[in-house]
């Protein structure tokens, strides 16, 4: 067997459920109705993001909870231009996320910055030229080049 690529759940471990369930709705995200006290999900188009203890999501992988600053890995939004770029930020601010990068030109050749959420996970929010968005707002990927 071989695992299908693909994405189905991310869970952030966060230190107050209901103050980061608020946080996410401020952003625009819906919870699915499939919630407790102690979890809540986003129905992310496809995927869905959870929303856990930090301690009991560190409990349930049978890892040590400790531990700050980077975590080695980041969520994307991709947007359909620079501005809407500019425009998500200032709204991701404005829910009292933080500001790390602002949004700038990147290597790659496109337009990105990031915020940190209530608990400290990176979010980017970006706009790729090379990776346009399909109609339901996806990101669509060239075909690979024959050889």
């Amino acid at each position: 067997m071989s695992l299908p690529a693909r994405l189905s759940l991310v869970t952030l471990g966060v230190s107050d459920i209901a103050r980061a369930r608020k946080f996410y709705e401020s952003l625009g995200f819906t919870a699915s109705g499939f919630e407790s006290d102690s979890v809540v999900f986003f129905d992310m188009g496809g995927t869905a993001l959870g929303l856990y203890g930090h301690d009991p999501l560190a409990e349930d992988a049978g890892v040590k909870p400790q531990g700050e600053g980077f975590r080695a890995v980041t969520l994307a939004i991709n947007l359909a231009s620079k501005a809407d770029v500019d425009a998500g930020l200032a709204h991701a601010q404005k829910c009292g996320g933080t500001i790390v990068q602002s949004a700038r030109e990147v290597f790659w050749g496109g337009y990105s910055g990031y915020f940190k959420d209530l608990d400290g996970h990176l979010w980017e929010v970006a706009y790729n030229p090379l990776c346009p968005l399909n109609e339901n707002g996806l990101l669509t990927f060239p075909a690979p080049e024959k050889s």
